[in-house]
């Protein structure tokens, strides 16, 4: 990997992460007693590789379908960003989860859609690979992370 595309990368988590903050920061106000007694939220960083060609038609299909079936599951998405670097796109989007068991449930469900499954079946057959490589990081803030607010 180029010291190029690390640094990108490291500006998207970055920016996640201080997306994040802002979150943690409104727990961190919360009663000492009250934090005790229920864990900080997580945050889900996804990266998808998607291709200049049908791209239009990614951004369909996630804007139009997978956010309503997503929302279906509670799945609380907080922004959704493109980067480009390096002759790749990226679609990139920042999920809330109140605990890592609640996530891989929650996407479990999802990925077993019978709907969203026929959602991408159709538009494979019509527009070809909509999504190269996938990346998936959760985010835990540290003890440490300062309180940020960010108007996104």
């Amino acid at each position: 990997m180029s010291v190029a595309t690390m640094k990108v990368r490291a500006a998207i988590l970055a920016l996640a992460l201080a997306t994040c903050l802002s979150t943690a920061s409104h727990a961190a106000s919360s009663s000492a007693s009250s934090a005790a007694a229920s864990p900080a939220v997580i945050h889900q960083l996804r990266l998808y590789e998607i291709f200049e060609g049908n791209k239009a038609a990614f951004h369909e299909r996630f804007r139009d379908h997978a956010i309503r079936i997503m929302r279906r599951y509670d799945f609380k998405i907080l922004a959704i960003w493109e980067t480009r670097h390096e002759e790749k796109t990226k679609f990139v989007y920042l999920l809330e989860w109140p605990d890592e068991k609640t996530m891989v449930e929650r996407w479990n469900r999802f990925m077993a859609d019978q709907e969203w499954s026929e959602i991408k079946r159709v538009t494979a057959a019509e527009h070809g690979k909509l999504v190269g490589t996938i990346e998936s990081h959760v985010l835990r803030p540290t003890a440490y992370s300062p309180a940020v607010a960010l108007a996104i």
